[in-house]
């Protein structure tokens, strides 16, 4: 259910996986949008003196999905699942990321995290973090908080470059 596409009126009353799933999922399609019409320059394009950028961040949003539904459930080490050690690395492009493959990984990633979720009720408990154990209702609210955050930042950052083009 995305609660700005659709009738949200059914999530009202229902139970909180459904509600903060869909939450995730909404602003998971919201990252992904910040990259629609724009050419790869744009997409790429720095306004802040940091990595941050619209391509980056959904590149950082991948990484994101990887780390706390596959890290953290599985304990797979990041260096093995080719992820950088370091969450600010996340946004850093190179030569090859394209809006395309930015955009396929992400999708990849949220739909190889939602397959994780579905054998995991709120409660359980995961140990894979370098953070330690904690319940998969934690990790739903704090992806849900990193993916409304960066969604402010795209914003801006979207708005920034519509902006230019009229300039």
């Amino acid at each position: 259910m995305d609660l700005f596409t659709g009738d949200p009126h059914p999530l009202l009353m229902s139970d909180e996986r459904s509600q903060v799933t869909a939450f995730v999922d909404t602003h998971r399609r919201l990252i992904g949008q910040c990259l629609d019409g724009l050419t790869e320059a744009e997409a790429r394009r720095r306004l802040v003196p940091s990595e941050t950028t619209l391509l980056g961040l959904v590149k950082h949003a991948t990484y994101v999905e990887h780390v706390w539904f596959n890290e953290a459930v599985t304990g797979t080490p990041r260096v093995q699942l080719g992820l950088p050690a370091r969450a600010g690395d996340s946004f850093v492009l190179d030569d090859a990321d394209t809006i395309a493959s930015v955009r396929d990984a992400h999708r990849e990633a949220c739909a190889a995290s939602m397959r994780a979720l579905s054998r995991l009720s709120l409660d359980d408990v995961v140990t894979g973090h370098r953070m330690g154990p904690m319940t998969v209702r934690w990790i739903l609210l704090h992806v849900l908080r990193e993916l409304a955050h960066h969604c402010g930042h795209a914003d801006i950052l979207r708005e920034q470059i519509l902006a230019a083009r009229q300039g």
